[in-house]
């Protein structure tokens, strides 16, 4: 089976909820099942626009409001946050799955022991939890404020906060809401819904839901893109799942063609032809702006692939050596990524500023394509709580540079 290149973007953004107009409800069921379509989003610090996890949100439905995420997480307790790739918002039910990370993760540290921590750190733990338990949940701001820093360790925190971080990633803290950006701190029981908080299985079962279902949000995909989607399983457990599962023929092997004409094998579902003539087309006219940490992005190879759009972002490079900025935004329309954004909300002015636009090989920044761009920024500014767009002096030399 071959799958062409445009039917692989149209199944790969349908599944990916970029197929369909920006519109719809975005609270409640409706956003936590955006969620879990997604499988998560990432949450990153970065506020030139709008946080990752919001912009991810509302580049699908433009209706969304921060506040209804922080709803879902912190008092429905629909969502919770841990790791995959890094750390992300995911349905509260699978939960359950993670108990595996958080046995794995704690091999893992104790096996590098002097590389995280620091002499004493692991006398805290049972300090720090019985503190949780007496007084409530806590920030790194309410721990360890005369603790000595030093070179080395875990991100060089102090040794409260360390402890802290290591109680969540092994599953007996969570984060039970954000001030601000900073994490708040809680017995994992005080956060996590009881039906929610048992192991879902033996490792066997968790690598076989992990592949499945890696597979059913990226429509197509090799073992090590099946491995890295929940970042749950080693590359020798995926590669022996799809073994498996090719001999029961639970998936068959498929050529995706690339933007490029190159051919890639994959494995998808039996059914991927018909699923991939059923899903939508996106909406040609459509311009979105997404985040640099979309889920559509997250495998900057894949994406290459797929759209021929190399993507990679600068912000640990050094700014004489950034070809394009910062943090800049991909683009999309319909069903291509034309190009990227460096934009950023000046709050205080109430402006959204656009110092640059860098079209991809090919694209014309013509009248009507100017006209959608302009729309989509002024929805990103009043996403971003501005009143205005303003370009600045030398923007359009940028885009035909």
């Amino acid at each position: 089976m071959i799958l062409t290149n445009p039917q692989a973007r149209r199944l790969f953004l349908h599944r990916h909820a970029l197929a369909e107009p920006p519109t719809g409800p975005a609270t409640g069921q409706a956003l936590a099942d955006l969620v879990g379509r997604l499988g998560f989003v990432q949450v990153d610090s970065i506020n030139t626009v709008e946080r990752a996890h919001h912009m991810i949100l509302w580049s699908r439905r433009q209706s969304y409001k921060p506040e209804d995420l922080r709803r879902l997480i912190e008092h429905d307790r629909a969502l919770w946050e841990h790791w995959t790739h890094d750390a992300a918002i995911l349905p509260v039910a699978l939960h359950g799955h993670w108990h595996h990370r958080f046995v794995s993760d704690a091999v893992r540290l104790r096996a590098n022991w002097a590389k995280w921590f620091r002499p004493g750190y692991d006398a805290l733990f049972d300090q720090i939890l019985h503190r949780i338990t007496a007084e409530g949940p806590l920030t790194t701001a309410d721990v360890g404020k005369d603790e000595p820093r030093g070179s080395g360790g875990w991100w060089d925190w102090h040794p409260s906060k360390t402890a802290l971080e290591w109680l969540w990633r092994t599953g007996q803290l969570a984060i039970t809401r954000r001030e601000g950006f900073r994490k708040v701190y809680d017995l994992t029981e005080r956060v996590i819904p009881k039906a929610h908080r048992a192991p879902l299985g033996d490792r066997d079962q968790m690598i076989h839901w992990a592949c499945q279902s890696a597979l059913d949000h990226l429509g197509f995909a090799d073992p090590a893109e099946l491995r890295a989607f929940w970042n749950l399983i080693t590359p020798q457990e995926a590669k022996a799942w799809a073994q498996g599962a090719l001999k029961r023929g639970e998936v068959a092997p498929i050529d995706i063609e690339g933007a490029d004409g190159n051919r890639k094998r994959s494995l998808a579902r039996p059914d991927v032809m018909q699923a991939a003539q059923d899903a939508p087309e996106p909406p040609a006219q459509r311009v979105r702006i997404l985040s640099p940490f979309d889920p559509a992005l997250r495998d900057r190879d894949r994406a290459e692939f797929l759209f021929g759009f190399r993507y990679r972002i600068e912000v640990f490079v050094p700014e004489a050596k950034r070809q394009y900025g910062y943090y800049v935004f991909p683009v999309l329309e319909g069903s291509r990524l034309i190009g990227r954004l460096d934009v950023k909300a000046f709050r205080d002015q109430s402006t959204l500023r656009l110092r640059a636009f860098w079209p991809g090989a090919g694209i014309i920044l013509s009248a009507g394509r100017l006209q959608r761009l302009e729309a989509e920024l002024h929805r990103l500014a009043h996403f971003a709580g501005c009143d205005q767009v303003a370009m600045e002096d030398g923007w359009q030399r940028a885009t035909l540079a």
